[in-house]
């Protein structure tokens, strides 16, 4: 696609054509390319869509922008086989359009480096991109696409808060997001965990009323098995992909060094919701001084000093460590401090993510009956919500990564971390020694 920008005043093309290593042909009609030639959807051109999992996977440099037109092109598929089935009668005339749309502007709001700043204690993506859908260039394209009132129905759809029947198409157990970033992150990575039978479950979309006059994206029988390579591929990635070691290791990092500079005032909050991945690099390099990010970017990344898989871990983990960013920082350098390291050169991670494998969707039987699948699963249809407990844990791993070995050893830190987290905070506060 061209990169330069179009002059507004001049007419846009009916329709054009972009080439995508995944899908092939991506056909985009006018509304949409009205919208991506602007400042906030160009902006994604520029911000990886697997954060630091290029440190690991040299090919891992696929971006946003990508992963937004490979979703517009699912939703474009998915509506197809709704109207050559009469589905589409069912709903407003106007919501596919706002559907295709969604699915092009979902991450409009994202942060540089993936989710890295929301676990940081950032606003969530979502909250920035309804509010980019209603700024600037944007705003007025989206008026001129669908009136004064499409910005916000757009945002309904990305928060999930829409009352169309064609909500579960961008957020849901069955969203088309899902699909594209599974298929194109390991197809960029270059592994074979994210094999997902995308045209058996494209083919097996349907609208399913489950309440009278209400309907709700849903999925044929035929589809179920379909479904499950769905989300075992989802753990299969966030096991080998999303929380591999370095790749969370750089990710902690990144998390420090940018929490640390908007506290010394060298970078806004404002400027990282503008920023590019390596804009935002080269702020904290140069005007931060930040060393974590020029760790980062030398690849000079913090080492294992433990690393326990979820099922070892003795007791349940308090909320607070993949929760409350600003005790976890402060636990973690009262932990350096206390096995003879500076500030920042401990870096305690259990990530979390307990809707990896969850399951809330309508099923129409072969026989035209509707059930509901959910986490408990369907007998003889869909067990892997069943075992989704034991699959979450054994892709959570809890790490300790080091700058570099402590002087000291690091013991108690599992009892520690099953202490709530006013008990916490009392020892910080009272300077207690944390561990053992």
């Amino acid at each position: 696609m061209r990169s330069r920008r179009r002059n507004p005043r001049h007419s846009v093309a009916e329709l054009e054509v972009i080439r995508d290593p995944l899908w092939d042909n991506i056909r985009l009609d006018r509304p949409a390319l009205l919208a991506l030639d602007t400042p906030a959807v160009q902006r994604l051109r520029y911000i990886r869509q697997v954060g630091h999992a290029f440190l690991v996977y040299p090919g891992a440099s696929h971006t946003r922008f990508e992963h937004a037109l490979g979703a517009y092109h699912l939703t474009k598929r998915a509506l197809a086989v709704l109207e050559e089935r009469g589905e589409l009668e069912l709903v407003p005339p106007t919501d596919p359009l706002a559907v295709r749309l969604g699915a092009l502007l979902h991450d409009i709001g994202h942060y540089p480096f993936s989710h890295a700043l929301e676990e940081a204690g950032f606003p969530s993506h979502e909250t920035l991109g309804v509010a980019k859908l209603s700024q600037g260039e944007l705003a007025q394209r989206l008026a001129e696409i669908g009136g004064p009132d499409f910005a916000a129905r757009l945002g309904e759809l990305i928060t999930g808060e829409s009352a169309s029947p064609l909500q579960g198409l961008i957020s849901g157990s069955l969203d088309l997001d899902k699909i594209d970033y599974l298929s194109r992150d390991a197809r960029m990575c270059g592994v074979p965990y994210g094999t997902v039978d995308v045209d058996r479950l494209l083919s097996s979309i349907t609208l399913v009323e489950t309440a009278r006059g209400r309907y709700e994206v849903g999925v044929q029988e035929k589809g179920v098995s379909a479904l499950e390579s769905l989300l075992f591929a989802k753990y299969q990635m966030y096991r080998n992909v999303y929380w591999h070691h370095a790749v969370r290791s750089a990710t902690c990092m990144f998390k420090r060094a940018v929490r640390g500079a908007v506290a010394r005032g060298s970078i806004t909050v404002e400027t990282i919701e503008e920023a590019t991945d390596d804009g935002l690099m080269e702020l904290l390099i140069t005007r931060d001084r930040n060393a974590l990010a020029a760790s980062i970017k030398a690849r000079r990344l913090h080492k294992r000093a433990l690393d326990l898989p979820a099922s070892d871990v003795p007791g349940e983990v308090e909320s607070w460590v993949s929760e409350d960013p600003d005790l976890l920082e402060r636990v973690e350098d009262a932990l350096a401090v206390q096995v003879g390291l500076e500030p920042g050169e401990l870096l305690l991670d259990f990530p979390a993510r307990s809707s990896m494998l969850g399951v809330d969707l309508p099923l129409r039987t072969r026989g035209g009956a509707v059930e509901r699948l959910t986490d408990a699963g369907r007998a003889g249809q869909l067990g892997l919500p069943r075992v989704a407990d034991e699959l979450y844990r054994s892709a959570r791993r809890l790490r300790v990564f080091v700058a570099k070995a402590p002087a000291r050893p690091l013991e108690g830190l599992l009892d520690l971390l099953t202490c709530p987290a006013a008990e916490v905070e009392r020892r910080v506060a009272e300077e207690v020694s944390l561990v053992s």
